[in-house]
Formats: C-alpha cells, sequence, structure tokens
C-alpha cells in the first residue's frame, strides 16, 4: 500500500475547478432528467391523467 506521502495533492486552483466541474455535471444531468420527463409529459399528453387507476 503507498503512503500518504506518495500521493500527489491537488492544488486550491485545482479543487475549485473540480468542483465547478462537478457543479456543471450536475446541473446537466437534471436538467437532461427534466427535459426528458416534459417531452415524456408531452408525448403521452392529456391521457396520462385521465386513465383509470
Amino acid at each position: 500500500m503507498p503512503d500518504d506521502d506518495d500521493r500527489i495533492k491537488p492544488t486550491e486552483k485545482q479543487l475549485k475547478a473540480r468542483r465547478n466541474r462537478s457543479i456543471a455535471i450536475a446541473l446537466a444531468l437534471a436538467a437532461f432528467v427534466i427535459i426528458v420527463y416534459l417531452g415524456s409529459l408531452m408525448k403521452l399528453g392529456s391521457s396520462l391523467f385521465d386513465r383509470a387507476m
């Protein structure tokens, strides 16, 4: 097992860039989910709510 001293420690700038990338990916994923959900609602239309349970 490697020691903790052997690991590369990212700089503060690299950590901030990683965080910004993670936030951007999360927002893109959330936008994709919302688009797919709304697309499904539009495709099914009002028949989705008129069906028998």
